[in-house]
């Protein structure tokens, strides 16, 4: 190596480096787990991995972080985003062992985990969409049967030779023994990467493992761009960031109120056994009007309780439509500014609004839901928009005043 040091030094550096990452990169001997997160979008995704981390150490298996799976406009096939482009590593390990796909792929699957003996798992078995596919003597999981299924597995080369069916066992390893019998069943020795068509988890994301949130930190570039944004464009005070959820895809999705006693990520202002509420339209799709109308009176109610602290400004994130236009001209008199990202990043939203002062977020959203996690953490404070139903609201102040 000494020819390419003279010669070539910087290569010779970035050898050097790998080389010395590689060595530290040693098997587990319990095992590893991964999975394809192919439900949803981010917030569906960041709900299935605080649940698939819980999972990986249930079984003491080291987790390997998947990419994020997005979906451009325009584009056939899903893209994969490295999980360290949003968010750091290192946070994790203060929970569980956790590794990147690539670096597992890269550098320790061709001993692990060899191309022959690469199973994929799920519940039971799962129809092809290409009916030739189907053989009813042979049941498969068809692991990387459609989008994003296909493209996810085939970011890293990944192909299976079989199918495993886990049924009747399930992910929950907090109210049983249940990560004992997978550990039966599948021990590392014989099973050393147990890989799922699906994540391993609940959605919404399991109550108990809600507070794993505080282990997701965000990655330099979005911390200081975060950062960089609230000091640069937003006036000097405090600020309320809020959430709105009004894209036709939510507004279809709305229509299932009617029918559920929980929605998406209900549970969050509901209660998960609905202990705190039913479901009603307004808390998914809320009016023009009322999304004003509960704004001001936050701002109004922060004067009061924290005159040093006034809010000055507020920002939105949203799906579909701003309403910047609306808000600036219904807080105007109250000096109160509005402003959005000048491009739309959602990842930046998120870091946004987990910083604001106030947040108010769409109690069905996942994504609200994420910001919601992030600043229980924090132990900022957080509302959503029409909860309590406003008739509620009335009658406890009423009951406040008498």
């Amino acid at each position: 190596m000494q020819w390419l040091k003279l010669k070539f030094p910087f290569i010779y550096l970035i050898c050097t480096v790998t080389a010395a990452a590689w060595a530290n990169l040693e098997r587990d001997p319990n095992g590893y787990l991964t999975y394809c997160p192919c439900m949803g979008r981010f917030g569906n995704q960041a709900d299935h991995f605080l649940g698939s981390l819980a999972f990986a150490k249930g079984l003491n298996r080291t987790l390997i972080l998947p990419p994020w799976v997005e979906y451009r406009k325009g584009e056939m096939r899903s893209r994969q985003v490295p999980f360290n482009t949003y968010f750091d590593v290192e946070p994790l390990k203060d929970y569980h062992r956790v590794i990147l796909m690539s670096d597992f792929m890269w550098h320790l699957a061709d001993d692990i985990w060899p191309e022959s003996e690469r199973v994929s798992f799920c519940y039971m078995e799962r129809k092809s969409l290409q009916q030739e596919k189907n053989n009813p003597d042979q049941p498969n999981c068809h692991a990387k049967d459609g989008n994003p299924f296909g493209p996810f597995w085939d970011t890293y080369n990944i192909d299976f030779v079989k199918s495993e069916f886990y049924g009747p066992l399930h992910f929950d390893v907090h109210h049983s023994s249940m990560a004992t019998k997978w550990q039966s069943k599948y021990p590392a020795d014989s099973w050393p990467v147990l890989a799922f068509t699906g994540a391993p988890a609940s959605f919404p994301v399991q109550l108990e493992n809600r507070e794993l949130q505080k282990h997701m930190q965000w990655s330099a570039k979005y911390r200081d761009a975060a950062r960089d944004f609230i000091r640069k464009v937003l006036p000097r005070g405090a600020f309320v960031g809020i959430h709105l959820r009004n894209g036709i895809d939510w507004v279809r999705a709305c229509e299932h109120v009617k029918d559920s006693q929980h929605l998406f990520a209900s549970p969050q202002c509901l209660g998960y056994k609905n202990e705190r509420g039913s479901l009603y339209p307004e808390l998914c799709m809320q009016t023009k009007e009322s999304i004003v109308r509960q704004l001001k009176r936050t701002i109004k109610n922060v004067r009061q309780t924290q005159p040093n602290n006034e809010i000055k400004s507020v920002f939105v994130a949203s799906d579909a439509n701003h309403m910047i236009g609306e808000l600036n001209a219904a807080l105007s008199r109250m000096g109160i500014s509005v402003h959005r990202l000048p491009e739309d990043d959602p990842y930046l939203d998120l870091a946004i609004l987990g910083q604001s002062n106030h947040f108010i977020g769409n109690c069905i959203s996942s994504y609200s839901a994420f910001v919601k996690r992030e600043r229980d953490s924090h132990g900022f404070p957080s509302y959503f928009w029409s909860f309590p139903k406003e008739k509620d609201r009335q009658q406890s102040k009423a009951h406040e005043e008498l």
